[in-house]
């Protein structure tokens, strides 16, 4: 309260807190001022004493206090400060009959006063003088945990207290504690585990017993198990069945003396829902077996259902004494509590009370409604009456013997509520049928069992619940007399059980088929078993089912969080010999049990007196129960063993509530908002002031006012004790106070008025029977949301109200009110109701409501008329139902006025003004919003009234707004007919265009809707003619509106772009008065389905839409399956996208996923078939086209194949690879019509080798055909292996038949022909024409073309080399930024490294201007990065060549035949992508050519090390010096692989010698091979120190040039592998020249033994592949210079090895 205007120095503290106590309530009375130096903000008072908490959190004690040395003999009635207290900052105080105490800040409990009992917890002591800490610990936690208190309960021999985890804890003597144990006192604090798990809101203490205020548990959600049918304590059964001469009574009286049944409380929830925790159940929120309410045996019925029975009152009441007997003497003897129930000998009897109070009666509690739920546990009704069947079969035969047998039940029985909440999350009262009929089966079942006797009166039994209501008792006798009279009412009640009348039957009948509207929060309720039905009733009510509705939701989660739940229940125990724990009895209860009468109550606080309790509701009523010696209960029952409502005069709402020994104080609102006090209770005669001694008095009737308490100022809180009273009051600070209060009484006079709007009115509408079939099915769902919204209205409301209540008790600091800081719940909650409203007004749902009403409330509806207080005269009554429902929005502007109120208390620049200032404009906005919204419900629904019949049915929605329309032909259509009419109508959601050829308004023959999401409007300039046009726009046509004025056309163009621009941002809630846009965004998100277009007939489409085209991102669907998510362009797909087509044969899914262009599937993609075929590759005008790969099949499925290379128009054509993994072969050439057409090679896992023509798909033609062997033939082929005509057939050995041959390779060859044996001299001849292979395959620079097209196509050219350079850089630029643009809403798909290329890709080399060395070797950088990124076009195509050539020459490929060809493929594309490059480097010299000399360039070698010879300082160009690098390494493994097979004899001979050779040492080697001694080396160096070389020395030698010449088997390029061979010779001269010391020339003859000594040594395993590699991709310009020399030396080692002779 900082910054309330003036707040310090005016403010003194006798303004806030004050405390005023009294006792009795004679006019006379005046209360004292207890004054003390800071305001209070918590009073306790025990029997003689108090206790209070002043402001800083000291405490003072005031009273007769004995446990003080001083003050033992006189009271004190000035307060003294409880020292002990003074370092702690106490937080809340209490009071019991003899002690008191209190908790601090931290949450520790300090106790202090009589502890004869236990009841401050510290052993040892009879007395504790001063407050000292009690050590509440957890000893299950380990470690064990000290819990933190909230707050403390005393009574007068215990003491509870409630932990911040909301457990309950207490100690003490009796009963009361709740604690599972015999011996007393308890001095340690112990946990009540009975209601552990459960969300304890607040704990009291009376003299010798407890309650407590929990939170519902949610509803369960598991399955139902079958119901138990014994009691989990006492063992006895649940539900009996008695025989008597003529009927049969089931009963289900059966109660627990120990106040609680430990079973599974799991099935689904009864009466009021919750799941119990452990396995004690005995709450109405849990499942219900046994009725809590004992029962007389007999089943009695409902008021007003009398049903006759011949049975004579005597034989009930012989029989009722029985049960309670067997009830209480079943108790576990040990227990003294039970046993103290027996009062002289006699057994008290259980009283029976009914839980309707007098406000409801039991209007709402007679009725039973079935659920939707399916809550028997039997899976149908066959196994239902199967077990029926059993269960009758078992009962007969014990009735033989006369005992009463047990029946189990096959549904759980629960209590129908009396305020009607259902949980959203649970469907009530779907369908009576099936159980009626289950239902029907049981009666008959049980009627076989008993025999005919029951058959008799079956019919007569009536369905109702079993419930009894009794009226206000007359005069007071002994509690139990009382409870005897009642029982034996009962008995006389429900014995006659002669015939049912029909209305009783209707009226049953009625209630059975109401929608569930009034169960209880989680509840639904069932039809009870274990009452026979008459089926007469059971075939009437099977009727359609109504779905229900939640009249109040369960709970709000969002709001659960700010505001005080209202799904509560109170639990008690402790002794109940008059009646205080409120179950009906007077029996005590050892463990916590809820009270059933207060289930639903929305019971808020909690209060109890020494032998009474009071409960306080959200509704502002208070319930009261026990002992009523002095009327302290506010009602003349007497005693009241179950909660009943205290009398008040209409009007007073009761917010608080305390109560002493006798007697109890409410704090209420009166009819100002200055709040009013009522005593009710014992009056208190003081005799003389000398010795105090009270006489007692006389008492109330019923509550009477205290005229004193006007004088107060503004009472926050009372308590009661003893004989005393308490209030606390505030004097008004600014208005503050007042204001605040005001807030208050405004909420809870709101609140009060809303449910009685529900009870009076929803409630009986909603039970109607023809409620639906007049409202129509529409019109029934919106009253059942409106309904809804209303109950969630309605709870936010009641629950905002308890939180300003106790806001006044605590805290009054503005900043924690939830109406501030929580606005917006409000203001949804108000904007869906009214909502809810408006689409039911719409509806016509108001006109339609006003026969139920009529039907329930007379003709006049006079009940209603003065709950909406509806003043006009000659009002409808639709439009009085229309105002009380809209009458929560003028609550609204009392949200507005009174915040207002609050914020004028304060400093106008202070932070609380501010936010009370702009909260209450939220809620002024949103009242005229709503204000705005209700007008044009009703202007809609004035049209519709005047609207053309047949079209109203398909365009009157609920939710659907009038804006505008042209009735008076201000917009007309251009271009329409003579006789045509055209209406345009323009609602909140659509424009709807209405034609008709009869200008009658009733003849409209067509209309057409456009949603507004997809409309656009744009005015059409008037210069031609003076048009007032208007050009709209949808998706499927677009056509000209003529306006009849400039005013008329800006009108619409204004209306139609503001109802655009609202329905895009979502029904335009402007609560904020946000300015709205002119004009709607021409580019929107929008969902719209086709209806005319041939190709999209039928589709919807959702995503972005520029002018009546999807543009931008969007899902298409048709209705047969298939789906297109991606870009589109101008309404056609274009871009990257998704497709599937469902596949209906194979019930699977074709999909494709790349992408498009105008439609259709273009550019590169994959599609995967249904088949399980995958394409990977290019498309066009959705065809396969360009290069791709098809995958077919698994490897073990039918026929796995790959095929890579050329499409066209969806066929293989061109040159392709197909890889037939079944056969195990492989095909490379050419296709023409997926089949095999032209020049080609195949090659089998078995080593043939077949070149040459294919035709039809089929060897046909000339060929060649190698077996592994060398066999070859040479001639006409007709078929795959076939030979057919002419023909060369050669032996390994050379000798050959000419001829002609036919037959299939591999199996018998027919030849007619001459057989050759060549000369042995011709033999070198013969060698010379041996076979030149390749010359039939398809010619390198034929291969792979549609990859080099792609490439040319991407740089933007139509054909290799045609196009400018300038578009191929801006084409490589948007791609790289595309493509990055792709991968960074992904950014998973790039390692950092990658990232890093393309940042540096985006830097484009400059490209124009003379190639000197330097902008070279920035070239060549810029190569190697962009083919390392498939994102550029040159790393795609480098990526695309390395897949097909690994594709051709691995597996199956790697043919030693096909090393040729596959060297030549390299060369092919070396030269095609060198001749990409020089495109993008103009500058860039031809192959062989020299770079320009940069003016200033020293002459430098190269990183690749070579030196040309030319004396010119420049450089040859050479594509495999550029290109190598970056290809060669990727293709290596697949080549070399090659390279080893082709060599793999000549390799295997220089192995061999390499490996006998090396067994010699150093020295004998060098002497073998003829090395001059000169250059032996004498010493090597080991570990820095140098060493002789002995005879025996080996692999000492030149050892740095043999490991530098190994190097050689880990470079890729040949210029690599030449640099490795020329720093080997380098290594060798540097050793020699150590040796020397001395300049030195070699020459060859000294030269090539000492590297024929380093080669051997350097033991390279294919030297023979590596040479031949090195051969084969050499720069030519290297050839003749000294790489070259180098590279023929090694050479010549190779082949000296191989031919070396061994002597």
């Amino acid at each position: 309260m900082d910054k309330l205007k003036s707040s310090g120095e005016e403010e003194s503290s006798g303004e806030r807190g004050v405390l005023h106590t009294w006792r009795g309530y004679s006019c006379s009375v005046t209360p004292d001022k207890v004054l003390l130096s800071r305001p209070v903000l918590q009073a306790a008072l025990g029997a003689k004493h108090g206790v209070l908490l002043v402001e800083g959190g000291q405490v003072y004690s005031f009273g007769e206090l004995p446990w003080k040395q001083n003050q033992a003999l006189s009271g004190t009635t000035e307060p003294i400060l409880e020292a002990g207290l003074s370092e702690q900052h106490v937080v809340s105080v209490a009071a019991g009959a003899c002690h008191s105490g209190a908790v601090t800040e931290d949450g520790a409990v300090h106790m202090w006063g009589d502890n004869t009992y236990g009841q401050c917890g510290l052993s040892g002591l009879s007395v504790v003088p001063n407050p000292t800490p009690v050590g509440v610990v957890d000893c299950e936690a380990t470690p064990p945990q000290p819990v933190r208190i909230l707050e403390v309960a005393c009574g007068e021999q215990h003491t509870l207290a409630l932990s911040t985890r909301h457990e309950v804890w207490s100690w003490g003597s009796g009963c009361q504690l709740g604690l599972l144990t015999t011996t007393f006192p308890v001095w340690k604090p112990q946990k009540v585990e009975h209601l552990a798990g459960r969300h304890v809101l607040q704990v009291v203490c009376g003299s010798s017993h407890s309650l407590a205020l929990v939170r519902c548990l949610p509803p369960p959600h598991e399955a139902r198990r079958p119901p138990l049918d014994k009691c989990g304590q006492c063992n006895q059964s649940l539900y009996t069945m008695t025989d008597k001469e003529d009927h049969v009574i089931i009963s289900d009286s059966h109660y627990c003396p120990l106040g609680v049944e430990l079973e599974e409380g799991d099935s689904k929830s009864g009466s009021e829902g919750s799941l119990c925790h452990g396995k004690v159940r005995s709450s109405p929120s849990e499942p219900i077996l046994s009725a809590q309410t004992p029962k007389s045996p007999t089943a009695s019925c409902s008021s007003g259902a009398p049903v006759s029975a011949p049975a004579s009152v005597s034989e009930l009441q012989d029989q009722a004494p029985l049960t309670e007997k067997e009830c209480v003497q079943s108790a576990p003897k040990g227990q003294e509590e039970s046993q103290a129930a027996v009062v002289d000998g006699e057994v008290p009897e259980v009283a029976a009370e009914s839980h309707g109070d007098e406000t409801d009666g039991t209007k709402a509690s007679g009725g039973l409604m079935a659920t939707g739920v399916k809550s028997s546990p039997y899976p149908d009704e066959q196994a239902l009456k199967d077990y029926l069947k059993r269960l009758s079969d078992q009962s007969l035969a014990e009735h033989a013997s006369k005992n009463p047998t047990t029946v189990q039940c096959a549904q759980p029985l629960t209590e129908p509520a009396d305020v009607f909440i259902s949980d959203p999350a649970t469907p009530v009262a779907q369908s009576v049928t099936p159980m009626g009929s289950a239902l029907n089966h049981l009666v008959i079942s049980c009627a076989s069992a008993v025999g005919e006797r029951v058959a008799s009166t079956y019919e007569a039994l009536s369905l109702r619940k079993v419930i009894s209501y009794w009226g206000p008792g007359e005069g007071r006798e002994r509690p139990e007399e009382r409870v005897r009279q009642e029982e034996h009412r009962q008995g006389k009640k429900s014995s006659s059980l002669g015939d049912i009348r029909e209305e009783e039957a209707e009226g049953l009948n009625r209630r059975l088929s109401l929608p569930g509207l009034l169960s209880q929060g989680t509840c639904a309720l069932h039809i009870l078993c274990h009452h026979m039905l008459s089926p007469r009733l059971l075939r009437r009510v099977s009727r359609p089912p109504v779905r229900a509705v939640a009249l109040t939701p369960v709970g709000v989660a969002e709001s659960d969080a700010h505001l005080p739940s209202l799904q509560t229940e109170v639990w008690s125990w402790g002794r109940g010999q008059e009646g205080q724990l409120g179950h009906g009895d007077l029996l005590p209860r050892l463990q916590p049990l809820c009270i059933k009468g207060l289930s639903g109550k929305e019971v808020i606080r909690l209060a109890a007196g020494a032998l009474h309790s009071l409960v306080l509701t959200a509704q502002s009523q208070v319930y009261s129960w026990g002992s009523n010696s002095f009327g302290q209960l506010g009602h003349m029952e007497s005693p009241s063993t179950i909660p009943r409502l205290a009398k008040l005069s209409e009007g007073i709402r009761v917010w608080d509530v305390g109560a002493g020994q006798n007697h109890t104080v409410l704090l209420a609102d009166g009819d100002c908002f200055q709040p009013i006090l009522y005593y009710s209770g014992q009056q208190v005669k003081e005799g003389s002031l000398e010795t105090s001694q009270e006489q007692t008095g006389g008492c109330t009737q019923q509550p009477v006012l205290l005229p004193f308490c006007m004088n107060l100022g503004y009472v926050s809180s009372v308590c009661a004790g003893g004989q005393s009273c308490a209030a606390l009051a505030d004097r008004n600070v600014m208005g503050f106070i007042a204001s605040l209060h005001e807030l208050a009484a405004a909420e809870r006079k709101y609140y009060c008025k809303l449910t009685s709007i529900k009870s009076i009115l929803l409630q009986p509408l909603l039970k109607l029977d023809s409620l639906s079939s007049n409202l129509g099915p529409a019109c029934t769902g919106l009253l059942q949301n409106l309904v809804g919204r209303f109950g969630r209205l309605s709870q936010l409301t009641g629950q905002n109200s308890a939180s300003l209540t106790s806001f006044l008790r605590r805290s009054r600091d503005v900043r924690g009110l939830v109406v501030l800081d929580n606005a917006h719940l409000f203001l949804d909650t108000y904007s869906e109701y009214c909502t809810a409203i408006g689409n039911l007004l719409v509806m016509g749902g108001f006109q339609a409501l006003v026969k139920p009403c009529q039907d329930v409330f007379g003709k006049g509806a006079e009940a209603v008329q003065k709950l909406s207080e509806c003043c006009e005269d000659g009002a409808t009554l639709a439009d009085v139902l229309i105002n009380l429902f809209y009458l929560p929005v003028r609550h609204l502007h009392e949200y507005g006025r009174l915040l207002l109120k609050l914020a004028t208390c304060y400093e106008v620049n202070s932070m609380d003004y501010q936010k009370l200032q702009d909260v209450c404009s939220k809620y002024e906005s949103l009242a005229l919003h709503l204000k705005r919204k209700r007008k044009e419900a009703e202007y809609t629904l004035h049209f519709w009234k005047s609207f053309p019949g047949k079209m109203t049915d398909s365009l009157r929605k609920p939710s659907r707004r009038l804006v505008c329309e042209s009735s008076n032909k201000a917009l007309t259509l251009q271009n329409a007919g003579r006789f045509s009419v055209n209406w345009f109508i323009l609602f909140n959601d659509a424009l709807v265009h209405a034609q008709g050829m009869l200008p009658s308004k009733g003849l409209f023959s067509t209309h057409h809707v456009f949603p507004l999401a997809t409309l656009w409007v744009e005015p059409i300039s008037e210069e031609n003619a003076g048009l007032y046009g208007l050009k709209v726009t949808s998706p499927e046509e677009s056509f000209m509106l003529l306006a009849s004025s400039p005013s008329e056309k800006a009108k619409w163009l204004r209306a139609i772009n503001q109802t655009v621009e609202q329905a895009l941002s979502g029904a335009g809630l402007d609560t904020s008065g946000a300015v709205m846009r002119a004009d709607p965004p021409i580019s929107r998100t929008a969902s719209y389905t086709f209806y005319k277009d041939s190709r999209l007939k039928g589709a919807t489409y959702e995503g972005r839409w520029v002018v009546g085209k999807p543009h931008g991102r969007g899902v298409l669907k048709w209705p047969d399956g298939r789906m297109y998510t991606g870009t589109f362009k101008n309404g056609l797909e274009d871009g990257y996208g998704d497709y599937i087509v469902p596949n209906k044969t194979l019930n699977k899914n074709d999909y494709y996923q790349g992408h498009w262009k105008d439609g259709k599937m273009h550019g590169f993609g994959t599609f995967r078939y249904a088949t399980g075929e995958v394409y990977e590759g290019s498309f066009q005008d959705n065809m396969r086209h360009g290069h791709g790969m098809l995958r077919s099949g698994k490897l073990n499925s039918t026929s796995p194949s790959v095929f890579i290379g050329q499409w066209l128009h969806d066929k293989k054509t061109g040159y392709g690879v197909f890889d037939d993994i079944t056969r195990g072969e492989k095909y490379m050439g050419l296709w023409q019509d997926d089949q095999r057409q032209g020049n080609g090679v195949i090659v089998t896992q078995f080593g043939l080798y077949y070149e040459g023509a294919f035709s039809n798909n089929k060897m046909m033609g000339t060929g060649v055909l190698l077996s592994e062997d060398d066999t070859t033939f040479e001639g006409d082929f007709s078929d795959d292996w076939t030979l057919s005509g002419k023909g060369t057939l050669t032996m390994p050995n050379g000798d050959y038949i000419e001829g002609s041959f036919s037959g299939v390779w591999g199996t018998g060859l027919k030849i007619s022909g001459s057989y050759y044996k060549p000369n042995i001299y011709d033999s070198d001849k013969e060698k010379s024409c041996t076979l030149k292979l390749g010359r039939l395959a398809v010619p390198s620079e034929e291969k792979w073309k549609a990859v080099f097209e792609e490439c040319w196509s991407r740089l933007g050219c139509d054909s290799p080399g045609q196009g400018e350079t300038s578009t191929a850089w801006d084409n490589i630029a948007i791609a790289l930024t595309i493509n990055r643009r792709q991968h960074r809403d992904s950014p998973e798909l790039l390692s950092r490294s990658h990232n890093k290329t393309l940042e540096s890709l985006e830097f484009i080399p400059q490209h124009v201007g003379p190639v000197t060395l330097e902008k070279y070797h920035i070239i060549r950088r810029y190569l190697i990065k962009a083919c390392d990124t498939p994102l550029h076009p040159l790393g795609r195509l480098v990526e695309t060549l390395v897949a097909v050539y690994r594709m051709t020459y691995v597996g199956v490929g790697a043919n030693r035949r096909l090393l040729q060809q596959a060297v030549n493929e390299i060369k092919s594309y070396l030269s095609r992508i060198f001749q990409i490059v020089r495109f993008l480097f103009p500058d860039l010299p031809e192959e062989g050519g020299l770079l320009a000399e940069a003016p200033n360039e020293k002459k430098d070698s190269d990183s690749n090390g070579t030196k040309i010879e030319s004396p010119k300082p420049g450089r040859v160009v050479s594509s495999s010096a550029l290109l190598l690098p970056v290809l060669l390494p990727r293709l290596f493994p697949s080549l070399f692989t090659l390279y080893a097979l082709e060599k793999e004899k000549e390799d295997d001979v220089y192995w061999e010698c390499v490996l006998r050779l090396n067994k010699q040492p150093d020295l004998a080697l060098l002497a073998f091979l003829g090395v001059q001694q000169k250059f032996w080396p004498a010493t090597m160096t080991v570990h820095g120190e140098k060493q002789q070389i002995l005879s025996s020395t080996k692999d000492a030698c030149f050892a740095s040039a043999v490991e530098t010449l190994q190097q050689i088997s880990t470079t890729f390029t040949p210029s690599d592998k030449l640099q490795v061979i020329q720093l080997t010779f380098e290594e060798i001269t540097q050793e020699v020249l150590s040796l020397l010391k001395q300049d030195f020339l070699w020459s060859m003859d000294d030269l090539f033994p000492v590297f024929l000594y380093v080669v051997l040594r350097a033991r390279i395993r294919n030297l023979g592949s590596e040479v031949s590699l090195i051969e084969d991709f050499m720069d030519p310009c290297v050839q003749h210079g000294e790489h070259g020399i180098m590279f023929t030396t090694l050479k010549a080692c190779y082949y000296q090895i191989q031919h070396e002779k061994i002597t």
